[in-house]
């Protein structure tokens, strides 16, 4: 696993107060919708900001797309992670990161950026990470995840507990961090798949940190790459290794 150390200067991109990484595989359809709500949402705020697309080892036009909406007011970076999984794609954007603070949100576009409104000022007021939840009060579902999904997230969060009891929700794909805690935990973390977030998370409390968690209006989105049978297996699995890892 390489170190916060073996990033060479090079590869690390100019500090902004906010970066928002983007993972991405083949989502050359999704993406720019994405892009464009996030970018006019970043152009509103008066502190600095950057994103990232981490291209996955996309086969379609995925790692055009950002060039579209790259300007001098708020850089679209594009960077590339041969390591397959979401897991390693955040990893990537994070440690090659020097913002203040960084986080990463899906593709899919499934939470409102507008969330950040309630994320900074939580970061800012000395929290580790703010992440978006589905399962706090205040919370909603504009569009339901199937039956088969919930049922599944209902097991998966029983087993997250064994390694985060005050969360309710590891999974929602908007999270953000202090940027110097995160860059030095992600280079120690292992998971390279879904349950990627349950680790990072994990590590930044084991090194002091504290979680909190922003109530958020949730669209399941259509085109997920998540699998129930292949991926809700194996992150299970992940997860309960998380709970053995010290």
């Amino acid at each position: 696993m390489r170190t916060r150390e073996d990033i060479p200067p090079c590869l690390r991109r100019p500090p902004v107060e906010l970066e928002i990484v983007i993972p991405a595989v083949n989502e050359e359809r999704r993406l720019p919708r994405t892009i464009e709500s996030t970018v006019d949402y970043l152009r509103g705020q008066t502190w600095s900001s950057a994103v990232v697309v981490v291209d996955n080892d996309s086969v379609d036009s995925t790692i055009d797309v950002p060039e579209r909406f790259d300007s001098s007011a708020i850089p679209v970076h594009v960077i590339g992670c041969s390591e397959h999984g979401k897991g390693a794609a955040v990893r990537r954007g994070i440690v090659t990161s020097t913002a203040r603070f960084v986080g990463f949100l899906d593709a899919d576009n499934a939470t409102p950026i507008e969330t950040l409104d309630k994320v900074l000022p939580l970061l800012r007021d000395g929290y580790a990470a703010a992440i978006a939840s589905r399962h706090v009060d205040g919370s909603r579902f504009e569009v339901e995840e199937s039956a088969m999904r919930q049922c599944g997230g209902w097991l998966f969060r029983r087993l997250t507990r064994l390694s985060l009891p005050d969360i309710a929700d590891t999974q929602c794909g908007f999270k953000f961090f202090d940027g110097r805690l995160a860059r030095d935990v992600a280079p120690t973390c292992r998971v390279d798949g879904f349950a990627f977030d349950v680790e990072l998370l994990a590590r930044m409390v084991r090194a002091g940190g504290t979680v909190i968690e922003v109530p958020v209006a949730w669209s399941d989105m259509p085109g997920s790459t998540f699998s129930a049978r292949r991926d809700g297996i194996r992150s299970m699995a992940d997860v309960l290794r998380i709970s053995l890892t010290r």
